[in-house]
């Protein structure tokens, strides 16, 4: 029988010889991930009546969604947090400043080939990065999981994206991306583990393919994947923390969906609001003025992005706001180093800690009402950064620090060409 990733991984880790879109398996994950929700679930697991996790060797928390904590409220949840962990004996905490979750465990090798994580989060597909199926879960659900370390699953349908060629330079994962949505819809991937095949992908360095996974959460799947090759397995030398085995689809594997993409044809991407699927090309919103710029998130916070940023803005001074937030620590570290930081400040950037920040709307850039923000975040519905009557443009990193420095939606090269006649 030719099976999917989706098929082949739940398959083996039920214990089965094989399984088939539609059909109903029971899982223990390798790793569950929680965030700042951490809190809010233990009362859930109280309810339930147990009072020891069921393995705390699976947990991986995370202090990132509201950190530095912004008001009293999130330091007293950060502060229970912080107990519940010391309580339960779980040894992969990671605190404030440490970084975005889905990036952390990326790096902290706990995101690996051919395993299976659950994750409070909306945005846990990132893993797929690494070849991990890894599915967001409700609440009341990752307190069941504590509570007896198994999940049931519903095997689902897949969806294949297979990228012909390689992308033009200065068009980056994000346009493909916001391509792909635009294309198929805010829930064109429903359910449904969507697999990246393609020179266009495997191409891609991991800091860039990291955007693909990520952004399919915006498109409603279950999970999403990029087949684990020598890029990955070298990566992960000296970081995983066990023994992996990867998982690839079968040649010949039936699919839902398939879609294919011209890497070529692909430019420079913005979505529109409110919607992330309402995506145009950039010539279609260049001039659009903005009030702020925001670079970070675990879609576009690594230092690479931080890089292409400092290229840009260079030599020039922001117009607006922009704020960069490093997804982690170690990519902090990286652009400081690298001097992409000092760059960015000297062009009027301002840098806050690694956390999600705004994209939350928690804090650290929350726009007014009436303002505009260009984000190279993954979410633009209404409210997204705190404000309800604000809009949220989606672009790629150069196309955010550009129109940082134009004061409104501009292709870099307009900035770039400026910095040339110079």
């Amino acid at each position: 029988m030719k099976m999917t990733f989706a098929e082949k991984l739940l398959a083996r880790k039920a214990g089965r010889p094989s399984a088939v879109a539609g059909e109903i398996v029971e899982i223990r994950p390798d790793v569950a991930l929680t965030h700042d929700n951490t809190a809010a679930i233990y009362q859930t697991f109280k309810k339930i009546g147990v009072s020891r996790v069921f393995d705390p060797g699976m947990h991986a928390v995370t202090l990132d969604h509201a950190a530095p904590a912004p008001t009293t409220e999130h330091a007293q949840n950060h502060k229970e947090v912080r107990a519940f962990v010391q309580e339960q004996g779980i040894r992969d905490f990671f605190e404030v400043g440490r970084g975005i979750c889905h990036q952390v465990l990326v790096e902290e090798g706990l995101s690996l080939p051919g395993e299976f994580m659950v994750g409070a989060d909306s945005h846990t597909p990132h893993a797929g990065l690494m070849g991990c199926f890894a599915v967001g879960v409700g609440r009341t659900e990752m307190a069941a999981v504590w509570a007896t370390g198994q999940i049931w699953i519903r095997v689902p349908e897949s969806l294949r994206i297979t990228v012909n060629g390689r992308l033009q330079p200065g068009v980056t994962a994000k346009d493909l991306a916001l391509r792909v949505i635009g294309e198929l819809g805010a829930d064109g991937g429903d359910y449904m583990s969507v697999e990246w095949h393609g020179e266009g992908v495997l191409g891609l360095p991991l800091h860039e393919r990291a955007v693909l996974p990520n952004m399919m959460a915006e498109m409603g799947c279950k999970n999403s994947y990029i087949p684990p090759d020598d890029t990955v397995f070298k990566y992960l030398e000296g970081r995983a923390r066990r023994a992996y085995e990867p998982v690839h689809p079968d040649p010949g594997a039936r699919y839902a969906v398939s879609h294919d993409v011209d890497a070529v044809s692909v430019e420079p991407m913005v979505a529109k609001p409110h919607t992330v699927d309402n995506v145009v090309p950039l010539s279609e919103v260049e001039g659009t003025k903005i009030d702020q710029a925001f670079l970070g998130t675990c879609t576009n916070g690594r230092s690479e992005d931080i890089a292409i940023a400092a290229e840009v803005v260079r030599g020039h001074r922001v117009a607006v706001r922009f704020i960069v937030i490093p997804a982690s620590s170690e990519e902090y570290l990286k652009a400081l180093r690298a001097g992409h930081v000092l760059a960015l400040i000297e062009a009027g950037a301002i840098f806050e800690s690694p956390g999600c920040g705004p994209c939350m709307g928690n804090h650290l850039g929350v726009p007014a009402p009436g303002e505009v923000t260009i984000s190279s975040a993954n979410r633009n519905f209404r409210g997204r950064m705190g404000t309800r009557e604000s809009d949220i443009y989606l672009a790629s990193p150069a196309v955010v620090a550009a129109s940082a420095v134009a004061g409104r939606i501009v292709h870099p090269r307009e900035i770039l060409a400026r910095a040339k006649g110079a």
